[in-house]
C-alpha cells in the first residue's frame, strides 16, 4: 500500500528524508555530483532541461514538475507539506466565514501551521472514494504542472528519471507515473473531496502549481473552482493566501 502522507510529503515539504534526497539530485543535475545519465544538450547531465535546475530544491516534487517556476514552494517545504497547506487553506476559510475582504485579510502565520483544525488535516477524512486524501492532492498537483502543456516528452522523461531516484517505493513511482502519463481527469479530481475544506484544500494545492497569469493555467483553475462548486469569496480567499505563500509572505513569524 502507498504511504500517502510521505509521497504527499516529497510534492509539497520535505518528507522524512526526500529533501535531502533531492538536495543530491540537484547537485547531480548541476554538475555537483555523479551524472544520472550521460550527459545531454548544453553539457546538461542526462539531457536535463534547463527549466528543471534548481525545481527540487524550490519545493520538492512539485517544484521539479514546475521547472523552478514557483520558487516560493522552498518556503512551504519548512513547515511541512500537509500543516503549511492545511493552514494555508483554514486561515482562507476563517476569514471568509468572518466576511473579510480579501485582499486585506490576514495571512496565515507560522502558529496557524502549528495547529492546523480538523477539519484541514489531511489524514483526518479520506476523499470521497475511500483512498487516502493526500493522492487526491497529489494527482491535483501533477494535473496543474501539467495544465499548460509545458512537460513536453524530454521534458517527462527528465522528471521520470529523477522521480526513479527519489527514494519512492515502487508503488508510489508507478502511481506518479500513471498520473504523468494519462490524460489528466479534472471531474475525477473535483469529484475526491468529500467536503467543503477538502474542495478548499485542492483547489489551493492546484493554485500553488498554477501561474494565474498564463490564460490555459488560469482557465484550468476556474474551471476546477467551478467542478468543486466553491463559492467565488472562498475562491478569492484562497488564492490570496495561495499568493502570499508563494511570495514567502504566509506562514512566517
Amino acid at each position: 500500500m502507498i504511504n500517502a502522507k510521505s509521497l504527499f510529503d516529497r510534492f509539497l515539504g520535505p518528507g522524512s528524508s526526500g529533501a535531502g534526497q533531492l538536495g543530491s539530485l540537484l547537485g547531480q543535475v548541476t554538475g555537483g555530483g555523479a551524472p544520472l545519465a550521460g550527459r545531454g544538450p548544453a553539457g546538461r547531465p542526462g539531457g536535463i532541461p534547463a527549466g528543471f535546475l534548481g525545481g527540487a530544491a524550490s519545493g520538492g516534487l512539485l517544484g521539479l514538475l514546475l521547472g523552478g517556476r514557483k520558487k516560493g514552494l522552498g518556503g512551504l517545504m519548512s513547515h511541512g507539506g500537509a500543516a503549511a497547506l492545511g493552514a494555508l487553506a483554514h486561515r482562507a476559510y476563517q476569514n471568509w466565514q468572518q466576511g473579510q475582504a480579501p485582499a486585506s485579510a490576514p495571512i496565515a502565520t507560522a502558529r496557524d501551521a502549528e495547529a492546523v483544525a480538523p477539519g484541514f488535516q489531511l489524514s483526518g477524512t479520506p476523499a470521497a472514494d475511500g483512498q487516502p486524501f493526500e493522492l487526491a492532492l497529489v494527482r491535483a498537483m501533477i494535473g496543474a504542472a501539467k495544465a499548460d502543456g509545458h512537460i513536453d516528452a524530454e521534458e517527462q522523461r527528465a522528471i521520470f528519471a529523477q522521480v526513479e531516484e527519489a527514494g519512492l517505493d515502487a508503488e508510489a513511482k508507478a502511481f506518479v507515473f500513471d498520473a504523468l502519463s494519462q490524460p489528466t481527469d479534472l471531474g475525477a479530481i473535483a469529484a475526491s473531496a468529500g467536503t467543503q475544506e477538502q474542495a478548499a484544500e485542492l483547489y489551493l494545492a492546484t493554485r500553488l502549481a498554477i501561474d494565474v497569469d498564463e490564460p490555459a493555467e488560469r482557465a484550468y483553475l476556474d474551471a476546477l473552482a467551478h467542478r468543486l462548486k466553491l463559492p467565488p469569496d472562498l475562491v478569492a480567499h484562497l488564492s490570496a493566501q495561495g499568493t502570499a505563500a508563494l511570495e514567502g509572505k504566509a506562514l512566517a513569524g
